[in-house]
């Protein structure tokens, strides 16, 4: 790991002075540092974007400091490359996060020992269809998830599952969510937990008109389209933070990524350990 990466979470307060430290020990340790944002006028003068696009092809190792959503932000980023993505925690509940910014040094001296994990996680790729052309397409490591638009109103989508009919849906939309996104929205919408080790995706209606729909469980081989049929339009968004508006007869096709996220973790710590810390499970 020569080229190193650092992702930061947006409008961080006080990140510069952290970020500073960090890269000049990362110098001093013979790596070469890549930052999305820069600590002074001296380290880059480029666009903010270009950063970006240069840790996604450059970078061994993205080092994120921020919270759950840096962290899927993250994991688009490099979906292709399988980067080890290292998360310090410097936001709320940090279910992807691995360590915290006064651990930082003695997790990344592990890191270059070699003395880690890797936990790799499926992540979606997703197609938005209209007509003939192709009007949205990306990654997502939590969800993909098709919702009503601005007015209170039920939209009405199909659901096919390799090509085969599977349902007509009314209500306010359906969560397309990995293990990972099993603990992000489509639990707050009544969603099962899922073991991250899983190749599995889950299906889950946000309040349904017909209340025999409930969550449903796939392999992660299964295709998935879903047509928008009502009228009224609808988003699909990516990880909550990418969203393109769908219109009447449009598709969104969803499958496995050919990529996984590939998350740094270190011995001793387990996925229930942390179901425990941030669902407070063990408060008695």
């Amino acid at each position: 790991m020569t080229t190193i990466g650092i992702l930061t979470k947006p409008q961080s307060e006080n990140i510069q002075p952290v970020l500073k430290q960090i890269t000049e020990w990362l110098t001093t340790q013979g790596k070469t540092v890549i930052l999305d944002t820069p600590t002074t006028q001296e380290l880059r003068t480029n666009t903010r974007n270009t950063y970006r696009t240069q840790i996604a092809a450059e970078a061994d190792l993205l080092i994120v400091l921020g919270g759950d959503g840096t962290m899927l932000h993250a994991a688009r980023l490099v979906e292709r490359r399988s980067v080890p993505i290292l998360g310090v925690n410097i936001g709320g509940l940090g279910f992807l996060t691995e360590t915290t910014i006064d651990r930082i040094y003695d997790a990344l001296t592990k890191v270059f020992a070699q003395d880690y994990l890797i936990e790799k996680r499926v992540m979606l790729r997703t197609k938005i269809q209209r007509g003939h052309d192709i009007v949205g397409e990306g990654p997502a490591l939590n969800d993909v998830v098709v919702n009503k638009g601005h007015l209170a109103r039920m939209i009405a989508v199909q659901v096919f599952l390799n090509g085969d009919f599977m349902t007509n849906l009314r209500g306010d939309g359906l969560i397309i969510a990995t293990p990972t996104g099993s603990t992000g929205y489509s639990l707050s919408a009544n969603g099962p937990i899922l073991d991250p080790s899983l190749n599995v995706f889950t299906l889950n209606p946000i309040c349904p008109h017909t209340l025999s729909h409930r969550p449903f469980i796939i392999p992660s081989q299964a295709a998935i389209s879903v047509t928008l049929t009502s009228q009224e339009n609808a988003m699909t968004t990516f990880d909550g933070q990418v969203g393109f508006e769908m219109k009447e007869g449009d598709t969104v096709h969803i499958c496995a990524s050919n990529h996984q996220a590939h998350l740094i973790r270190f011995p001793g710590r387990s996925y229930y350990d942390v179901l425990r810390n941030k669902l407070k499970w063990g408060d008695g």
